[in-house]
């Protein structure tokens, strides 16, 4: 067997700075973990709001509170996903105790993109089913406003569905199912 030639001192050097350089994204795990105790104050907040007069709300308004309340809910869920599936894709293994969710180590870069796609279009239906709803309020938005959202929000779900199929062809060529 022929033995491979030993690399410069520098080269070597060079690539364990390259591969250890992948704890510099951790920082950010943790700001998008900070941005995570944003959302829960946010939530609560939007709670505190409606709980109080809740007998006195009617049904338009406790489904619009409800709307953004599961805005909320999305992208928190979103943001726990990106940052777990992240660490574990690009950092280390995450070791615990804990219940690992079954989604953990089973996520590429291609499921996490597909997931924040699949959340961003679930998010800007719940946008527009909000100001649909405020149709004939005096808070109504204009019909041009409403026409080039409905635009934006085709937009992504386009995306989405090219994305996907990106993927699928993808998981084709290299004969998974």
């Amino acid at each position: 067997m022929e033995q491979k030639p030993a690399e410069p001192n520098w080269q070597v050097a060079i690539e364990r700075a390259l591969f250890a350089s992948r704890w510099l994204v951790v920082p950010f795990y943790f700001g998008l973990l900070l941005s995570l105790a944003m959302l829960f104050v946010i939530f609560v907040k939007g709670l505190l709001t409606y709980l109080p007069k809740l007998v006195t709300l009617d049904l338009d308004t406790v489904i619009l509170a409800t709307l953004a309340l599961i805005d909320i809910a999305l992208v928190a869920n979103l943001v726990v996903i990106v940052v777990l599936a992240s660490y574990e894709m690009m950092v280390s293994r995450i070791d615990t105790q804990a219940e690992r969710p079954g989604w953990m180590g089973a996520l590429g870069f291609g499921d996490v993109k597909l997931k924040l796609f699949s959340s961003i279009v679930a998010i800007s239906g719940i946008q527009l089913l909000k100001l649909f709803m405020g149709i004939g309020g005096p808070n109504a938005p204009a019909p041009e406003t409403l026409f080039w959202l409905v635009i934006v929000h085709v937009t992504f779900v386009v995306s989405t569905l090219l994305s996907a199929l990106s993927e699928w062809i993808s998981a084709q060529a290299k004969g998974k199912k």
